[in-house]
């Protein structure tokens, strides 16, 4: 089956799609989303604080992690460059079944790959939790995630994420958009965490480690520690990363109450930060 214009939409996408590369072993995808340097990705591809970003006509430039959200796979990438080719988003909830969908990544170290499928649904798939997924049959390989999923004329219905038995997911359009029109006045932390098994005297069993703190954030500024184990806020307990995005989104107050280990982690200690709205600018967060 051929279809019109495919060409040419596959060389747009390919000018808004950037390689990523963290640092260390693997690399994965972006989308170019603003002219002044906002990229898109997935927050299992934007690992640390800083990335190298390739753009299509073999610019490489530095990147900072300006925000991650590991509950909806995102993250947001900074760069410094001109004349950056910018994708365009579609209503993600327009979307329909049987539609022709058009997938551009870096699989396997291949620059620029292009795949295509069908839509098959857009929406929750069974045993992945009430979150929608635009769901379609287009062949992901590791290097694909965090980069674009089209329509026939290029337009991004989502950001491929990872793969579900014979379907490719992608996170929706429009919650790309929700999670960027977020950022600005979400409450930041500024803490980038990992969960861990907590010793035995504990009274949980897990809790969060704080592997890097951002310079000036407000962790930073409560004397939070890179190797504090976070254990709570305000009457919630820590198990995993997605337990922060939760207390930080729901948090009408702008002082959070933590609970953390520190030390020889016998002791509970306790810490008040005054939380505040992250600047644009902003270093690396876990949410």
């Amino acid at each position: 089956m051929s279809i019109r214009g495919l060409g040419e939409a596959a060389e747009s996408i390919r000018r808004f799609t950037v390689l990523v590369q963290p640092g260390g072993r693997g690399s994965g995808s972006g989308v170019v989303w603003s002219n002044d340097g906002l990229i898109v990705t997935n927050a299992h591809v934007a690992r640390g604080s800083r990335a190298r970003i390739t753009l299509w006509d073999g610019r490489e430039l530095a990147a900072d992690v300006a925000a991650r959200d590991e509950r909806r796979d995102l993250a947001v990438l900074r760069i410094s460059a001109r004349d950056l080719v910018v994708a365009s988003s579609r209503d993600s909830s327009q979307v329909r079944a049987g539609e022709i969908a058009l997938a551009v990544g870096n699989p396997l170290g291949f620059l620029g790959a292009l795949t295509t499928g069908v839509v098959h649904a857009v929406g929750p798939l069974r045993g992945l939790g009430s979150r929608s997924w635009v769901q379609s049959d287009v062949r992901l390989a590791p290097g694909n995630s965090g980069g674009p999923l089209t329509d026939v004329e290029g337009r991004v219905i989502g950001i491929n994420s990872m793969v579900a038995g014979r379907l490719a997911l992608a996170i929706p359009s429009n919650e790309v958009r929700r999670f960027l029109e977020g950022q600005s006045g979400r409450n930041w932390l500024g803490v980038t965490v990992t969960p861990v098994r907590l010793p035995r005297a504990s009274r949980q069993q897990l809790g969060l480690l704080v592997v890097e703190i951002a310079p000036g954030s407000p962790a930073a500024e409560a004397s939070l520690l890179p190797g504090d184990i976070l254990l709570g806020g305000d009457e919630k307990e820590f198990r995993s990363t997605e337990d922060v995005s939760d207390v930080l989104e729901r948090r009408c107050a702008r002082v959070l109450r933590l609970e953390f280990l520190r030390g020889d982690y016998t002791r509970v200690r306790k810490v008040a930060v005054q939380l505040r709205a992250r600047d644009k600018q902003g270093g690396a967060i876990a949410a």
